[in-house]
């Protein structure tokens, strides 16, 4: 990947790539136990699969629910959430000076997320760092979410680059899947939750350790 040349554009997934959120989403696990006496949940189990969304979460918060369970108590969970979503949920250490750097080198930037975007919306506002995101395709743009490429594809038109020209940067099998299924090239982010899943196996075109490595990786430096 060193001897290729730098983006056009960089796309990330949002909860375990761009943000840290796994606080207030465990946050929000926890308090949904205490409404239902349930037992205090795994917090660290809650947290490796964050990127895989609310029922993922809820099964490791609540291992002894069957899956209607989980479909009954998951509104009421994205309900707590959305209220507190933003209280400790910020930046990865370094990706601001990230996005700066991309800034000032004339890179797009954007976010690909599954999350739905009645709850990505209102979090980015909150949180003030997006005003530079040239693009922000959630879970519910499109009939599909990743690991399907339709909404990598979506957010390159919206940035107005080809995907041969984009890297995806994401947490989760899936953002690669997705990633190299639209023709992008793609960098598994070792620093998020990974989902108990091995980066360096998920057949990305390389692996960033740390936010501050990515200018590295992408021929910045």
């Amino acid at each position: 990947m060193s001897a290729v040349l730098p983006p056009r554009a960089v796309l990330f997934d949002l909860d375990g790539t761009l943000v840290d959120s796994a606080p207030d989403l465990v946050a929000a696990v926890q308090a949904l136990c205490v409404e239902l006496g349930a037992p205090p949940p795994d917090a660290d189990a809650v947290r490796k699969v964050v990127s895989a969304g609310g029922r993922a979460m809820l099964r490791k918060g609540l291992p002894g629910a069957d899956d209607a369970m989980i479909d009954q108590w998951l509104a009421r969970f994205l309900d707590i959430y959305s209220v507190k979503m933003a209280v400790h949920t910020r930046l990865y250490d370094g990706m601001a000076e990230v996005l700066d750097l991309f800034e000032s080198r004339g890179i797009a930037w954007g976010i690909v997320t599954n999350k739905p975007g009645w709850l990505a919306r209102p979090m980015l506002a909150q949180m003030a760092f997006h005003t530079g995101c040239a693009a922000l395709v959630t879970g519910d743009c499109l009939p599909v979410r990743k690991p399907d490429p339709a909404p990598v594809l979506r957010a390159c038109e919206l940035v107005g680059v080809d995907a041969s020209s984009c890297v995806f940067v994401g947490d989760d099998l899936r953002d690669v899947q997705a990633g190299r299924a639209a023709g992008a090239r793609t960098i598994a982010a070792a620093w998020g939750y990974l989902d108990g899943g091995d980066p360096h196996a998920w057949g990305a075109d390389h692996v960033v350790d740390v936010p501050s490595g990515l200018p590295a990786a992408l021929g910045l430096a």
